[in-house]
């Protein structure tokens, strides 16, 4: 019975050993892990929530520096009563409602283009719709600039196809300008966006195909049958990336046509740099207008989320 009792107790000592090791190893685990995420835990408190909460609180208050007064709610009263900021609001939207759809559109052709197998060239011609989305923004945005200058290679090549009489005022006309601005966008995103597309295409059992083909599926049939729903996902979240992007867009109107003609052009971002650095400052009202895109991002966002039909997931 003793012996029983002291194998008994040994094996109760060996298997508590063995369980303090087991959680010390876990523990020193997950001191191990949580020393590699919290620098950068810190990092985007510090450099991200931070200053959105400030930029919230700012919004309350208005003036500059240390002459800030607290004004409660009056900034986002006067967004409804600002012209330049519905202007600015206008134009973004129908930066938003033209391009992004057609991008998308464009991206879903090009992918679908070069996932041929019969096309030669194919890495080639990838890297060509590729390419524009890794150029500088601010130096692609004056070459577009002088293209579509009044005696630019645009212009002059339209007048020598007698396409047209006149040169086309694409950065002193409003609605003109506004194209522009679309063209520019469109041609630096859909290379980005085609990338998505073009992983998510190669990524679809060719077996599918296969399949349809035998039932007598046409080409045409297979597209819109099956690569276009299955493709729902990414077009989702290109979507919703490409809207974050448009309301938030600066460079092409700021470096192009500089918000003109007469703020045909201007849109919240470029608005907000104004207030802060071109007006006179008013910081306050400037994050103010900020939260505005905010709360644009999150509007648009649900609206994409309820179409995509996620709730299904």
């Amino acid at each position: 019975m003793k012996g029983e009792k002291r194998m008994t107790s040994g094996l109760s000592k060996i298997k508590s050993s063995k369980k303090v090791k087991k959680n010390k190893l876990k523990r020193n685990r997950d001191i191990i892990g949580w020393a590699f995420v919290i620098f950068s835990m810190g990092a985007i408190g510090l450099f991200y929530f931070y200053p959105m909460i400030q930029s919230f609180l700012l919004s309350f208050q208005s003036g500059t520096g240390t002459n800030l007064k607290y004004v409660g709610l009056d900034n986002y009263k006067r967004l409804f009563q600002d012209s330049t900021f519905l202007t600015a609001t206008k134009n973004t939207l129908l930066f938003l409602i033209f391009q992004v759809p057609v991008m998308v559109l464009l991206a879903i052709f090009f992918s679908t283009l070069l996932n041929k197998k019969t096309l030669k060239w194919k890495g080639l011609f990838r890297m060509i719709v590729f390419l524009p989305s890794v150029t500088s923004l601010v130096a692609y945005s004056i070459i577009f600039k002088y293209l579509f200058s009044n005696n630019g290679i645009v212009n002059k090549l339209l007048m020598s196809l007698s396409l047209i009489d006149d040169p086309v005022l694409w950065l002193a006309d409003p609605f003109w300008a506004k194209v522009l601005i679309i063209l520019a966008i469109t041609w630096r995103w859909t290379g980005y966006n085609m990338i998505f597309f073009l992983s998510a295409i190669q990524n679809i059992s060719p077996e599918i195909y296969e399949a349809a083909r035998i039932d007598g599926a046409s080409s045409r049939q297979q597209f819109f049958k099956i690569t276009v729903p299955l493709l729902k996902p990414v077009i989702l979240f290109t979507s919703v990336t490409s809207t974050i992007g448009t309301l938030q867009l600066f460079d092409e109107p700021m470096n192009i046509t500089s918000g003109g003609p007469g703020n045909a052009t201007t849109t919240i971002s470029q608005y907000i740099y104004n207030l802060s650095f071109k007006y006179t400052p008013d910081f306050g009202y400037a994050a103010a207008v900020s939260y505005a895109i905010v709360i644009l991002v999150i509007i648009f966002s649900i609206i994409q989320f309820k179409l995509g039909g996620t709730d299904r997931d």
